[in-house]
């Protein structure tokens, strides 16, 4: 599993991404490249999917998106192993791996970005820390690309806004 670590606190300028071109950018590599995408979305709730389906033409490279908010649904609908999620928790790299490869599986599209993280305000009930989230795209017959960030420090809808950017640019990376 490759896995990029960032961490980030709330004396650092995670920079201000502007999500309406960043999504345009990934339905354009998406067309050039002959892809067609899929989420798999939890502490987003969908976030993802809706900031991509807003640029124009979407619909012919967005196939659509799961959201899976609790651990239940992570295994109902994605296939997440409920071993995995009680031995490592919802918040892992290997959550987030599964979440992506289950969407791929589940859907048309042949690439797929996944994220599982706590937005906040509070630690989630397994004490995984606000702001920690984990990443991963996957495209079907290629190595997944799993990521780390923490967002210290974030109000909920800025940790939520970085998780929605951190995404869109695994999804262009993944695509090309």
């Amino acid at each position: 599993m490759n896995i990029d670590v960032m961490d980030t606190d709330d004396t650092m300028d995670i920079g201000v991404v502007d999500v309406e071109r960043l999504a345009a950018d990934v339905i354009a590599t998406a067309r050039s490249c002959s892809v067609t995408l899929v989420t798999a979305e939890s502490c987003t709730a969908g976030a993802i999917a809706n900031v991509l389906s807003r640029v124009p033409g979407a619909g012919e490279h967005l196939d659509g998106g799961f959201v899976a908010y609790s651990k239940a649904m992570k295994t109902r609908t994605l296939g997440v192993d409920p071993q995995l999620l009680a031995r490592k928790t919802a918040v892992c790299a290997e959550v987030a791996e599964a979440m992506a490869l289950g969407a791929l599986q589940r859907s048309p599209a042949n690439v797929a970005v996944a994220v599982t993280g706590v937005a906040g305000p509070e630690p989630d009930e397994d004490g995984n820390p606000v702001g920690l989230m984990f990443f991963c795209a996957a495209k079907k017959g290629g190595a997944p690309l799993t990521v780390k960030r923490h967002f210290k420090g974030l109000s909920r809808d800025a940790a939520v806004a970085a998780a929605i950017g951190e995404s869109l640019h695994l999804l262009k990376r993944v695509c090309r």
